[in-house]
């Protein structure tokens, strides 16, 4: 049975008209359907293509951005060095001075305290070996006497220590004059 349609227009036809026609626009949409699919598989090579010349691009780009990077980097650290050498050269300079202050201030103190210097110790025992010396030359010289005399050991060495010890003394007081002058 064929049915008549009305087209929007206000013309007729005949059903086999329209099957013709739904057969033409299924078959359309049909091609339509595999052109969309032909380019979605197109988009897709070519979006893989387009992908990896992005990743290319990218690896490219970091490269010359990692070896900016570092020469600044190398740059920064240069002058940091530099400036840090600056630094510690001013700083052992200020340290020699403040050392030089602290040992002048140092002697200073022990002067008036009367402390003997270094000098002073060493002056000091160069008269002790000078006195020491004498006193062995003098104990030789009187020991021929003593034998003669025939005195007593024990007077003999009470007599030696006396006069041993009282020239050790007198030094020491004038070393300290000096020093304290």
């Amino acid at each position: 049975m064929v049915k008549k349609i009305k087209s929007p227009a206000g013309r007729t036809f005949h059903a086999d008209k329209s099957s013709q026609l739904a057969g033409a626009v299924k078959d359309s949409a049909q091609q339509i359907w595999l052109a969309g699919m032909g380019a979605f598989s197109k988009a897709q090579e070519e979006g893989t293509k387009v992908f990896e010349a992005l990743v290319k691009e990218g690896q490219s780009l970091q490269k010359k951005t990692q070896g900016m990077a570092e020469e600044k980097i190398s740059e920064v650290t240069g002058k940091m060095s530099a400036m840090a050498d600056t630094v510690t050269s001013k700083a052992g300079q200020n340290w020699d001075k403040l050392e030089t202050i602290f040992e002048a201030r140092t002697a200073k103190a022990l002067n008036k305290l009367g402390v003997p210097t270094a000098k002073d110790v060493d002056a000091l025992v160069q008269r002790v070996d000078a006195l020491a010396a004498a006193v062995a030359r003098l104990s030789r010289g009187a020991a021929p006497k003593a034998a003669a005399k025939r005195a007593p050991a024990k007077v003999a060495r009470k007599a030696t220590k006396p006069a041993a010890r009282a020239p050790v003394k007198a030094p020491i007081k004038r070393a300290r004059k000096t020093a304290a002058a």
